[in-house]
């Protein structure tokens, strides 16, 4: 029996990238899975591809009557809702605060923090009425530190994180766990600048390998991070594995928040050295 058999999960931004491996995981793991993501022709390819247990809607995660109607076309299909995944993003505005459009700042919160609470108020609903679920976010390690993204996009997830956590708290009386992911550098379409939607699957691949060529020097751990690297840790914690985790945010960066990667400290740290002097019997 899969970790999801019989869980019926909505995934939000789940045509491409992080969303679409973490539907395949899903699918495999025996669960229901509708995709919503605002490509919508290619939300509705993948489902063809996953099968009878895959379905998907067009969303546009900053309309609350869209995120409510992919939520409810899960329920009414399936019957139940155990599993949110709010993955929808993209990299927001960019650039100097005091250059930035008030509509590029609402947009940039629209689809990166608002989307979350839209989601959130409408799965909680039906998972208070069957009394259990999970809710898993897309944070960020920007989350964290400044200065490794976009300062927007930074703010709006270390939105999200605090969001996971005041709902984890609210939401635990009904045996709702919340939780969040905070992926590192991630080989994805979008991160590449090329969105899934074009008909240019060399072009794609190119513009990947150099993303990855770029990131695999980032952290310690010496290689680029694969949509595979965030979807192993949703799954755990859309499973009951994690039945008693909540309120958490998960950092998934293969160690670029523990420090520089060892090859690049000064040579002085990592040298050996003779310390005999400093022994008593010296």
């Amino acid at each position: 029996m899969g970790r999801l058999e019989g869980k019926v999960a909505v995934i939000t931004g789940g045509a491409s990238g992080i969303g679409a491996e973490t539907a395949r995981r899903f699918i495999a793991e025996g669960a229901r899975v509708l995709i919503a993501d605002l490509q919508g022709d290619v939300a509705n390819q993948l489902a063809a591809e996953l099968g009878d247990n895959a379905a998907a809607v067009r969303c546009n995660v900053a309309r609350e009557p869209d995120v409510k109607a992919a939520i409810d076309a899960a329920v009414e299909r399936w019957g139940r809702l155990d599993i949110l995944y709010n993955n929808a993003g993209f990299g927001g505005a960019s650039g100097p605060l005091v250059d930035t459009a008030v509509e590029d700042y609402d947009m940039t919160m629209d689809v990166l923090l608002k989307s979350v609470f839209l989601g959130t108020k409408h799965a909680a609903p039906h998972m208070k009425a069957q009394g259990s679920g999970a809710i898993i976010n897309t944070a960020s390690v920007c989350a964290f530190e400044a200065g490794i993204g976009n300062q927007l996009y930074s703010v709006a997830k270390a939105g999200v994180v605090m969001m996971t956590k005041t709902a984890a708290i609210e939401l635990a009386e009904h045996n709702i766990r919340v939780n969040a992911v905070c992926p590192g550098y991630i080989t994805t379409p979008l991160a590449a600048g090329r969105p899934m939607g074009e008909n240019e699957p060399e072009r794609v691949e190119r513009a990947l390998g150099r993303l990855r060529e770029r990131n695999e020097d980032n952290q310690p751990l010496h290689r680029a991070g694969e949509p595979a690297d965030i979807a192993g840790m949703v799954l755990y914690l859309a499973s009951d594995d994690a039945q008693w985790v909540t309120g958490q945010a998960m950092v998934v960066d293969g160690g670029l928040l523990a420090g520089r990667p060892w090859r690049d400290v000064p040579h002085w740290v990592t040298e050996p050295r003779d310390v005999a002097i400093y022994r008593p019997d010296a």
